[in-house]
């Protein structure tokens, strides 16, 4: 099972955990690791390495961060271009993460990075967006 590590800003990554047992149970192959302001990158890099070494290490490893750019998206940038079959992906939101917890099984982290961006496309919507979906779909299924 591939392996997922989430690590986020403040209280980013156990907050997202939280919610995430809230409505999935605990879950097999899940690290988060907080970024809080007092932390460094040093001792996040630690952190995410003994994450690491806690996942099962034949499987694939993707990271969840939660801003492009930020301290942990460039830690676990550094970590996943060191061995192969890791992933990076930045903008991780709760309906992505839930979705991909659940189809990961099977994937490799390079099949697990495409559909979470497919994920995350689908999933970022509005009220008004969504209406007028399902009023398309309405007048669709009345055949006008």
């Amino acid at each position: 099972m591939l392996g997922i590590i989430l690590t986020g800003h403040g209280a980013f990554a156990s907050g997202m955990e939280t919610a995430m047992k809230q409505i999935l149970g605990e879950q097999p192959q899940f690290v988060a690791i907080d970024f809080p302001e007092a932390s460094t990158t040093a001792l996040l890099t630690q952190q995410m390495e003994e994450a690491l070494s806690r996942l099962d290490p034949l499987e694939d490893v993707v990271f969840l961060t939660d801003l492009l750019g930020g301290t942990p998206f460039r830690v676990a940038s550094t970590l996943a271009m060191q061995k192969p079959g890791r992933e990076v992906i930045a903008g991780t939101n709760l309906q992505l993460m839930l979705e991909m917890v659940l189809e990961r099984d099977d994937l490799s982290s390079e099949a697990f990075r495409r559909m979470a961006l497919e994920c995350g496309h689908r999933g970022l919507t509005s009220l008004v967006d969504e209406l007028d979906r399902r009023r398309e779909a309405q007048t669709a299924e009345e055949g006008i």
